[in-house]
């Protein structure tokens, strides 16, 4: 039972990580709004040494020419409302409560199709280890549940 509680908290203190850095992501969107996005992508990409006539870069400029400050404010909504998501998950597996245990489950679950495909069309270590922590969380929550409610079946 203590390894379970151990990894439970794993994954807790993981998607609470996850959380702020979508929250952090979400203020640095904010912050872009209504400004020269376009000249930050340039200046960002000479910075970096990039050749902005190259396919990923010319890519990224031009995302960031036609990218509104409507949308803008929709991605940094989005970031914020994943973020919040992952904290409350976070609060809920820190706090042995079911419902996180099945919405963290879900959640990887959901991951798990694409991070296969991801390592089917680029087979490198980061693919595989996304896809293996993933599947390691997904047999964690499952884990738990399943002790659960073999503990109510055997409190019944």
């Amino acid at each position: 039972m203590r390894t379970s509680t151990a990894a439970l908290r794993t994954v807790a203190l993981f998607e609470a990580f996850k959380g702020v850095l979508a929250l952090a992501a979400a203020s640095g969107l904010l912050t872009l709004l209504h400004g020269d996005l376009h000249g930050l992508a340039v200046r960002l990409v000479h910075h970096l040494h990039l050749n902005p006539a190259a396919h990923y870069p010319h890519v990224f400029l031009d995302f960031a020419q036609h990218l509104q400050d409507s949308r803008l404010g929709l991605l940094a909504l989005g970031a914020f409302a994943y973020g919040a998501l992952r904290l409350v998950e976070a609060y809920g597996l820190l706090r042995s409560r079911a419902w996180a245990e099945w919405l963290s489950a879900a959640s990887g679950a959901i991951y798990v199709p694409f991070e296969l495909a991801g390592l089917l069309r680029h087979a490198d270590a980061l693919h595989a280890v996304l896809l293996v922590a993933n599947l390691a969380v997904v047999a964690v929550m499952v884990l738990a549940l399943w002790r659960r409610r073999s503990g109510e079946l055997a409190a019944a």
